[in-house]
């Protein structure tokens, strides 16, 4: 168990938090909540050091992290991308660009759900070729981005540069088709894919990326780089992918409203996200209360 002893000069044995955004930090408003706010402010004013680990681009990613109120870094576009909010770039892993006119290729049938992203913050950082086939909800999404979007036809023209990745999107039946069709298309040595689902909004993503290129490996190379071992690492998330960030982690936490992957390894189990499930754990680490390699165990 976890033991901090108040009053004393004492490190806690939890370095490094690294936290999932979207259905984990924010709260079903798409709001951070004022106890996650207070949490996350607690623990890094405790010494403990927290990183936003998500798959949104870092530009999209941003405001959340400045809500914070402190320096940190963020590991955006599911571990492609690690950068601080000032804009300092610790690591980048882009998918080479063949390798994604490739994909393009074999992906042809799923043409109107393919979004390209690039690491640029000017047009053509999120490259398609139109919008008809996206669901409402990436609609959305488009909408608040459209100073970046560029309808480039066909897409591979777009590959003058290393695009950080592919995003297939679309409704849950679409995107299994679209899984069935990369696990067939023989570059599982090349690229690691990696998917996001909200079955509620009938929402899935899929994000394709370089080989090797995960939240989890991200996660590990800042750990190492930091210093910390795994077992000084938290890791809350509720995704499919999430899941290599938690297996990484010595001390993996995922949420109530956590996927059925996820909630089926045992991992220690926080209060929702509609009930500020990362500050229920962040505050059992912090008031030494906190038994995280307890399998299944239900924080309150």
């Amino acid at each position: 168990m976890l033991k901090l002893i108040v009053g004393k000069a004492c490190k806690p044995a939890i370095r490094l938090i690294a936290t999932d955004i979207d259905g984990t930090l924010l709260n079903p408003q798409f709001q951070i909540s004022p106890e996650d706010l207070a949490a996350l402010r607690r623990a890094n004013q405790s010494g403990i050091e927290v990183v936003l680990v998500t798959g949104r681009r870092h530009t999209f990613a941003l405001p959340i992290a400045q809500q914070l109120g402190f320096d940190l870094w963020l590991i955006s576009s599911n571990g492609a991308i690690t950068r601080s909010i000032s804009g300092a770039t610790f690591h980048r892993d882009m998918m080479p660009m063949e390798t994604c006119r490739e994909l393009c290729g074999a992906m042809r049938a799923f043409r109107g759900h393919t979004v390209l992203t690039f690491d640029q913050e000017t047009k053509g950082a999120i490259v398609l070729e139109r919008m008809d086939d996206l669901n409402a909800s990436i609609r959305r999404w488009l909408e608040k981005n459209s100073e970046f979007i560029d309808i480039v036809v066909p897409i591979e023209k777009a590959l003058v540069s290393d695009p950080v990745q592919a995003m297939f999107c679309g409704s849950m039946a679409r995107m299994q088709r679209a899984l069935q069709t990369l696990q067939n298309c023989g570059m599982s040595d090349r690229i690691t894919v990696l998917r996001t689902e909200y079955p509620v909004r009938d929402l899935s993503m899929i994000d394709v990326l370089n080989a090797g290129c995960s939240k989890g490996h991200a996660v590990e190379r800042w750990a190492n780089y930091r210093g910390f071992t795994r077992e000084q690492v938290m890791a809350i998330g509720d995704n499919h992918n999430d899941v290599e960030m938690l297996e990484f982690a010595g001390h993996p936490v995922i949420m109530g409203n956590a996927c059925q992957e996820l909630r089926d390894r045992g991992w220690v189990l926080t209060r929702g996200n509609d009930q500020c499930g990362v500050a229920a754990a962040i505050e059992r680490v912090l008031d030494g209360d906190f038994e995280p390699a307890t399998t299944g165990k239900v924080l309150s």
